[in-house]
C-alpha cells in the first residue's frame, strides 16, 4: 500500500513540529503527538517510555533553532500505520518513527535515533 501525497505531507509535518523547540518545551503539545504506548530508542542507547521522553525533552537546552530535516521517505505498513525514515543533519542521526492514526489523529507510537555517516543513503525509500 502506498502512502498518499497528502498523508505522508501531513506525517513530515508532525515529525517536524516534534523537532520545534517551543514544542519539546511543552510537555501538553508532547503528550498530543505521543500515543500512550510510546516507545523510543535513543542514539545514546537508552529506551524512554512516553512519560520519560518527555521528561528528558523538557530538561533539553536548546539553542531555539529547529533542526535540519533531509531525505524524509514514508512507506504504511497498515492501513493506519506508517513508517517514516529520515535525516537529522545536525547530529548525524537517521532517525525512524512509526505513526499510528486512531481517533481521527495520528500520533507517534516508536522513534529511534541512529548516529550514521552523513554520505549514506536511507534505505527505506517511499
Amino acid at each position: 500500500m502506498q502512502v498518499e501525497l497528502a498523508e505522508a505531507s501531513v506525517i513530515r509535518e508532525l515529525e517536524e513540529r516534534l523537532l520545534r523547540p517551543d514544542v519539546r518545551a511543552s510537555a501538553a503539545a508532547l503528550g498530543t503527538l505521543l500515543a500512550d504506548d510510546f516507545v523510543e530508542f535513543g542514539s545514546s542507547g537508552a529506551v524512554y517510555d512516553k512519560r520519560s521522553i518527555i521528561a528528558a525533552l523538557l530538561r533539553e537546552e536548546s539553542d531555539g533553532e529547529p533542526c535540519t530535516m533531509r531525505d524524509f521517505a514514508a512507506r504504511r505498513l497498515a492501513a493506519d500505520v506508517i513508517l517514516v525514515t529520515y535525516r537529522i543533519v545536525e547530529s548525524r542521526t537517521v532517525r525512524s518513527s512509526i505513526w499510528r492514526a486512531a481517533d481521527g489523529r495520528w500520533q507517534m507510537v516508536f522513534h529511534q535515533g541512529t548516529p550514521s555517516d552523513p554520505a549514506a543513503v536511507v534505505p527505506c525509500a517511499s
